[in-house]
């Protein structure tokens, strides 16, 4: 029948499907009615709806699905839920990797999800065999519990190995999408987040349930224990040297990741940063974590003191904190297809930030499905829909909200704020000067305003890089009609004017051996050019409510903090759109403020070279949210950042990282392993070694050998020696399960 994958991988509705694996698996759930679980105070992972089944009847064979029956199940069971298929978000599919199955399955549901509203791949579908195979009669409680986590973390979870879809299902034209990457859930507007789950049997046993979120707000991180941060402190390098040696002898290339878990967390309570020397680490595993500290040792006994700043994942820092912390915000051009989705996955707070964004950004899509496309759209397209100034500006917002969201959790809160060009707008909003409605509100005005002003396609801009002072002189000796619209750095400016003044310039920047960039921007930016857009954002900043708190917000115009009167900071903001940034005076002012730590708050990292470059030589710590702008898991990136800034001196609630760690603890009931599919790593470790080649009679059917368990004797071994197997040495399984069991009875009654 084809069933089971020759390649040992499930690719469910992927072109490269080629059948399913086998495996062991138990789910467990614990079903409640929803008001004695709301009575009780327990916690509700999501609430059930409805429930539908059907029969194929007879059918071609006890293998083969028919699309009548699980079209039969979903109608059952959409109407017993009352619920709309056209509302549900995600479909966990039995999906089991066979081409044959998955098709059928893929028609039923596309059968039943119609495309009445006109909407195309609005639905995410996937299949958690993808990661786990096939697990029989357990496969579709683990469908479930994926489902029921992904309701209560409002998260849509990844279905592995399936980036392109199969052909024949012509996806594109279907309610669904291929869910290939893990991705936060935004709630649609005006209902709840609802899910299908669908399991299938031999012989045409279909079965269908439809789930809904219990509520509607993300109450809690959804840490998974992927990244851990490992945390040492002390008033000596010698101290700090010793306790990293005695984690190391707890975390050995044996240690769980439970047990891991655990000493990692310890570690991070114990830290302190006021202690005079400081040493973090990001890892993702026990072995990682191992070779890192081993690089930190050497360093920290070294003569001249430790120097770690060439070793990624490696913080060091001694001394209290050498000043004030600043949060940055970055402008128009930093915005990318995707930025923040990690953050999204974990942190309320910053999931929030695009559920906000959605409510308060009318467009023909909601924002958040512009900023984090679904897997197989037109990337080119995406790229080019944040490009447009009008949505540009609000998802830039949107994103660096979403980041500062996350550093709250940890209890980061700035000395003082600054954005570059948009994002002063932001940094008004992170200091408190307005709420995020009249952010949104300003964004929205401002992209617009100047997407309209930009529309005729008489202005452009080009970033120059070579001294400011030459490049300020040229213009003025050649008379070339540009701004200096942008002071980014000692050695980088951005021209902006009409198209062919612009060009006139970049022209003798190259002749003087500048390297000239020309910008993909909607319009002459900070110039005289942006004066229509510069009224008509004046009127709704005007009407605006700004209430200045104690944070300083610093600004790109006049290089000086906002002023604390909220008519004369209105006028401010309405002017800084059509005057050139100085972005140079803006972090000196900030650096004669007594700021020493600048912290990037939203996507990439350009403000963070920006200030490398204008601090070049001088004392001070430059750290980016946001580092690998998404090229690796932002995860890792925020861990990263928090142990900068820890390492710095500044306080950092690093005990906030991950859940609490339970310790762990030694089994008390020893249990073995009996399964048609399970194969014991002695077993495993045998099956890649060729054996001999002889001629051997064909063995009576054996069972698998138990995995050894402590307290247990270990059984005989299967094998006389390496090639040739023994059936007298196999131990007799029921005696052996007798005394497990036996075993475990004298343990129960022990805790009794």
């Amino acid at each position: 029948t084809r069933i089971l994958s020759p390649t040992g991988d499930v690719r469910p509705f992927s072109q490269d499907a080629d059948g399913t694996l086998l495996g062991e698996g138990i789910g467990l759930l614990v079903l409640k009615r929803l008001a004695d679980a709301e009575r009780d105070g327990n916690r509700i992972y999501a609430v059930i709806k409805g429930i539908g089944s059907a029969s194929d009847g007879r059918s071609q064979s006890i293998y083969a699905p028919r699309i009548e029956g699980q079209v039969n199940a979903l109608q059952a069971a959409y109407a017993a839920a009352g619920v709309d298929p056209a509302t549900v978000d995600l479909v966990e599919a039995h999906g089991t990797g066979t081409r044959v199955g998955d098709k059928v399955e893929f028609q039923a549901l596309c059968q039943v999800m119609g495309t009445a509203d006109g909407r195309r791949q609005r639905c995410a579908l996937g299949s958690v065999k993808s990661m786990i195979g096939h697990t029989k009669a357990a496969a579709g409680a683990a469908g479930l519990v994926k489902a029921v986590l992904a309701l209560h973390h409002k998260v849509l979870p990844a279905t592995l190995k399936a980036e392109d879809p199969d052909p024949a299902l012509d996806i594109a034209h279907s309610p669904f999408y291929l869910n290939t990457r893990t991705r936060p859930w935004i709630a649609a507007a005006g209902r709840p987040r609802r899910a299908g789950v669908s399991s299938f049997g031999f012989g045409g046993s279909n079965f269908h349930m439809v789930l809904e979120e219990h509520g509607p707000q993300k109450t809690r991180i959804s840490w998974d224990g992927a990244v851990q941060v490992l945390a040492f402190s002390a008033d000596t390098t010698g101290e700090l040297a010793q306790r990293v040696r005695e984690l190391m002898a707890r975390v050995g290339s044996e240690v769980s990741e439970a047990e891991f878990a655990h000493h990692a967390a310890a570690t991070r309570t114990a830290f302190s940063h006021r202690h005079g020397h400081r040493l973090l680490a990001v890892t993702e595993d026990p072995q990682t974590a191992g070779a890192l500290l081993a690089k930190a040792l050497p360093q920290l006994a070294a003569p001249g003191g430790p120097d770690l700043s060439g070793t990624a994942n490696l913080f060091y820092g001694r001394g209290p904190a050498a000043g004030g912390v600043a949060f940055l915000f970055p402008g128009q051009g930093s915005q990318y297809p995707g930025m923040m989705s990690d953050l999204a996955c974990l942190f309320p707070q910053s999931l929030a930030a695009f559920e906000t964004a959605d409510r308060q950004v009318a467009g023909e899509l909601p924002l958040s499905e512009i900023v984090l496309p679904r897997p197989g759209s037109d990337s080119a397209a995406a790229q080019a829909a944040l490009r447009a100034t009008e949505t540009a500006q609000p998802a830039i917002g949107a994103a660096s909200l979403a980041a500062l969201g996350a550093l709250a959790e940890f209890g980061i809160r700035p000395d003082a704020v600054g954005g570059h060009s948009f994002g002063e707008l932001t940094a008004l909003c992170a200091a408190g000067w307005m709420d995020e409605t009249t952010f949104f509100d300003l964004a929205v005005a401002r992209g617009q305003a100047m997407a309209r002003a930009g529309g005729n396609g008489h202005g452009t801009m080009a970033a120059v890089r070579g001294p400011l002072a030459d490049i300020e002189a040229l213009i003025v000796r050649e008379r070339v009609d540009v701004v200096l619209a942008n002071r980014n750095s000692p050695q980088q400016a951005v021209l902006s004017g009409s198209t062919a003044a612009v060009a006139e310039a970049a022209r003798l920047c190259r002749e003087q051996g500048f390297t000239v960039t020309a910008l993909a921007v909607g319009g002459a930016f900070h110039s005289p050019l942006m004066s229509a857009a510069q009224a008509e954002f004046a009127e709704r900043a005007a009407a605006a409510a700004i209430t200045p708190t104690a944070v300083p917000v610093y600004s790109n115009m006049s290089g000086q903090s906002y002023p604390g009167d909220p008519e004369a900071a209105r006028r401010l903001l309405a002017e800084h759109l059509g005057r050139p940034v100085d972005f140079v005076a803006q972090i000196e002012a900030m650096v004669r403020a007594g700021i020493r730590t600048f912290l990037e708050v939203g996507p990439k990292s350009v403000l963070t070279g920006l200030v490398k470059a204008i601090l070049a030589g001088r004392p001070a710590a430059v750290i980016a949210v946001d580092a690998s702008a998404g090229r690796r898991d932002g995860v890792l990136d925020l861990a990263a950042a928090l142990c900068r800034l820890a390492a710095a001196g500044h306080a950092v609630a690093l005990e906030k990282w991950e859940e609490p760690a339970p310790a762990p603890k030694p089994l008390r009931m020893p249990v073995r392993i009996h399964g048609a599919n399970y194969r014991s790593p002695r077993q495993a470790s045998r099956d890649v070694i060729a054996p001999p080649q002889r001629t051997l009679p064909a063995p009576a059917a054996t069972h698998p050998a138990p995995l050894p368990s402590p307290g247990l004797q270990r059984p005989e071994p299967l094998t006389g020696n390496d090639s040739e197997p023994m059936r007298k040495n196999t131990p007799d399984t029921i005696p052996d399960a007798l005394r497990s069991v036996q075993e475990g009875l004298k343990t129960i009654q022990a805790i009794q």
